[in-house]
This record gives structure tokens, C-alpha cells and sequence, in this order.
């Protein structure tokens, strides 16, 4: 069993580490130039594209749950359906976000407090970022796919081209170009694309047109589209507490001031880092729990539950060990500014702590999606944002500031992890068997 999750596992951090690579060059270039609401606008512009597109996980998410279980049944009609549903979903999905797209900055921008500079180079940011919006959804959907058919090895290749390039395209764009944020945005567009072909090459030269479901029968089974919807929208509102959530905190790091949205934007990275790295382990969990849910094999089920948990914990150790030692040094990758290093230490225990409390919680989340039991991961995280989160931001805001968000956060993680390990028993284990 330690084989067949570290088949799956190790692709997956390897893909999933070179996001926050991307984001932390991204910050790092961004940070370096002058005049802190460069950076700044980055954390605006993130933040509402994280919005935008995280909304749209259910497409990644839903799509490797439903898969697997298919996959795990051998129904290959099936396995066909989600991915087609999924891309179409996917189509009339960016051209909504491609329609409304000045609605959209018009509104985020109504919530947030910043400073002219930093609206100004955020509005540049959007407008170009925003048309790589059909390339995005589709890959969520084909990379989604590709894990639910047990195949990590396709994901890793295809983020790993897409970071890479547009590293590579941002570097050009500022240091060539002399361009600021423009230059993000810009190859970051052109990645998507190119990561998109690259994608579409892959399934047709490996799986070829015999997973392409485009009969209106098939799509529109009942059955079959109460199953997807129902999956997708629980996904959904989860997805779009968890937005909220680190939406807030952008938001309240910006009325704080432009330096305290630049360092919890910087330390908000090594969040991310620890993240990806045992999401790597979380999408090793939806393959084999859907695999093994759709097989109807509780015993498998059961000691992969097991072990997942005891890798994502095991990750989350070692990340706060180098977190704790190298605590400066992280900081310093991302800003050369002594006043923002400075700030940033005062702060930094959070971080530490960071990957101890979340490691589980992501854990859970990968069980829970794998096995299509969202309805609890949905309850779990309105509680978790609304019944912890906030409350204990506001409680505490007057007497720690920024401390506050960053308690806040944590407490938020804790109770993710509680309410789902309560739910996984009665939920996930009793479905099977």
C-alpha cells in the first residue's frame, strides 16, 4: 500500500511544489521592484483570481473523485461522461468569467482599502490575467481526469512544463522588458495556453478519442448529472468559504497598511509551500480512496486512510523543523528590504506552526473528495470559517493586530481537522462495507 500511495504521492508534490516556486519567483522579482504596491497589487490581483478560480475547483476536485470511483467500479462509459461534462462545464464557465470580467474587478475592488498605486497596478494585472481563464478551467477539468484515472505522472509533467515557462516568460518580461506586473500577467497567459495544448497532445496520444463522451444521452442522464452537480456544489461552497477566508485576511493585511500586506503576503508563500507539498499526498488520497470506494473494499479503504494520514503528519513535522531553522533566511528569498525582514520575524512563530496543524486537515480533505463524501467537507468548512474564523479574528483584533489574522488562521485550521476527522468514521468509513 506504501508503494502504490508513494506511486501517486511523489508525482504530485514534485507538480505541486512548482506552484509555489512559480508564485514565490513571481513574488520575489515583484518584491525587488521599486515601491512596495508592486507587491502589493500582486496580493490584490491573487487574491481575486484565487476567488475566481478556486471557485471553479469543484472541476479538479469533482472530476478526480468521480473518476476514480468509476475507474474503481471498471465503468469506462462513465469515465468517459465526467471528463466530457467536466470540459464543457469548464467552457461555458470561463466565458461567464471572460463576460463579466470589469464586474467583477468593479466588485472586488469595492471591499478592498488600498492605496491608488496598488489599485492601479492591480487593474493592469487583471485584465490581462483574466483571458487565460479557458485554459485554466480545462486543465483543472483534464488534469482532474488524469488523476482519478490513477495517473499522476501526466499532472506532474504538464504543471511542472506550464511553471517552468512561465518562470521563465516573467524573468523575460521584467528583467528584459522592463516590465512590472504586465510582464506577470502576461506570462502567465501565455503558460496556460501552451500547458493546454501540452495537455490535450498527452490524453490524445495516450487515451485517444474513446474517452470522449459527446452523446446527449449520455451527458444528460439524470442520474449521472444529479451525482456531478451534487459533488460540484458542495465543492463549490467549500471552495468558496476557503476563498473567503484568505480573501479576509488579504483584505485585512491591506487596510493594515501596505508593508503588513507585503509580509503576510510574503509569509502567506511558505503557507503555500507546505501546502502544495502535502497535496501531494492529499491527491494521492483521492485516487486510492475513490479507487477503493468504488471497488467496495472497506479493508483497503481503511489502511489507506491509515497511512495517508501518517505521511501528511510526517510531512507536516518536517516542514516546521526547516521552517524553525531556517526562519531569516525563508524571508530574506523574498525581499531584500530590512524593514520587511524585520516585521516578518515578528510573526514568523505562526508560520512554524503552520505545517503541524495543516498537514492533517489537507489529509482529510483528499480522503473525503477521493471517496465523494462532500456534503461533510462543505458543513465542515462554513463551520470552520464562520463559527471559528471570524469570531476569533474580531475577538482578538484590538489587542494583537496582526497577530489576530494570523491566530485566526490557525484556529480556523484546527477546526477543519477537528470536524472532519469527526465526520470521517461516520461518513467516509461507513459508506463501504
Amino acid at each position: 500500500m506504501n508503494r502504490q500511495i508513494l506511486r501517486l504521492a511523489i508525482p504530485n508534490i514534485i507538480s505541486n511544489l512548482s506552484v509555489p516556486l512559480l508564485s514565490s519567483v513571481d513574488t520575489a522579482l515583484v518584491g525587488r521592484l521599486d515601491g512596495v504596491y508592486y507587491l502589493g497589487a500582486l496580493a490584490i490581483g491573487g487574491m481575486i483570481f484565487n476567488f475566481l478560480y478556486w471557485g471553479f475547483g469543484f472541476l479538479r476536485m469533482g472530476t478526480t473523485g468521480l473518476t476514480a470511483t468509476a475507474y474503481g467500479g471498471k465503468n469506462d462509459a462513465e469515465v468517459g461522461v465526467v471528463l466530457s461534462r467536466a470540459v464543457l462545464t469548464a467552457i461555458l464557465g470561463s466565458a461567464l468569467l471572460l463576460v463579466s470580467q470589469y464586474l467583477l474587478f468593479s466588485g472586488a475592488m469595492l471591499i478592498v482599502s488600498t492605496s491608488d498605486e496598488v489599485r492601479e497596478m492591480a487593474a493592469l494585472y487583471f485584465y490581462i490575467r483574466i483571458w487565460d481563464a479557458p485554459a485554466v478551467l480545462a486543465l483543472f477539468a483534464i488534469q482532474g481526469w488524469f488523476l482519478g484515472m490513477q495517473n499522476a505522472r501526466f499532472p506532474m509533467y504538464i504543471t511542472i512544463f506550464i511553471n517552468l515557462l512561465n518562470i521563465g516568460l516573467n524573468i523575460f518580461f521584467i528583467y528584459g522588458l522592463g516590465m512590472t506586473v504586465d510582464g506577470v500577467a502576461y506570462g502567465t497567459v501565455i503558460a496556460q495556453y501552451l500547458g493546454l495544448i501540452f495537455a490535450l497532445w498527452l490524453f490524445f496520444r495516450y487515451y485517444g478519442r474513446g474517452y470522449i463522451h459527446l452523446g446527449r444521452k449520455a451527458l444528460l442522464a439524470i442520474e449521472g448529472l444529479k451525482r456531478f452537480f451534487s459533488v460540484s456544489r458542495d465543492i463549490f461552497i467549500r471552495t468558496m468559504s476557503l476563498i473567503f477566508t484568505y480573501s479576509f485576511f488579504t483584505i485585512q493585511s491591506a487596510a493594515l497598511g501596505d508593508e503588513y500586506l507585503a509580509i503576510n503576503t510574503i509569509l502567506m508563500q511558505l503557507w503555500y509551500i507546505m501546502a502544495y507539498g502535502v497535496d501531494g499526498f492529499a491527491y494521492a488520497a483521492e485516487s486510492i480512496t475513490g479507487k477503493y470506494t468504488g471497488r467496495g473494499d472497506r479493508a483497503g479503504l481503511l489502511q489507506a486512510v491509515k497511512l495517508l494520514i501518517a505521511w501528511g503528519l510526517g510531512l507536516g513535522v518536517a516542514f516546521s523543523g526547516i521552517y524553525f531553522l531556517l526562519d531569516e533566511h525563508l524571508i530574506r528569498l523574498f525581499t531584500d528590504n530590512p524593514e520587511l525582514i524585520a516585521l516578518g520575524l515578528t510573526f514568523f512563530a505562526w508560520t512554524i506552526a503552520a505545517p503541524l496543524i495543516n498537514s492533517f486537515c489537507f489529509m482529510l480533505d483528499g480522503i473525503f473528495i477521493g471517496a465523494t463524501v462532500t456534503g461533510p467537507m462543505r458543513d465542515s468548512m462554513l463551520i470552520s470559517t464562520f463559527l471559528v474564523f471570524i469570531p476569533a479574528y474580531y475577538l482578538t483584533v484590538d489587542l494583537l493586530g496582526n497577530h489576530a489574522l494570523w491566530l485566526a488562521m490557525t484556529a480556523y485550521m484546527l477546526a477543519r481537522g477537528a470536524t472532519l476527522l469527526w465526520f470521517l468514521p461516520r461518513k467516509v468509513l461507513a459508506q463501504v462495507g
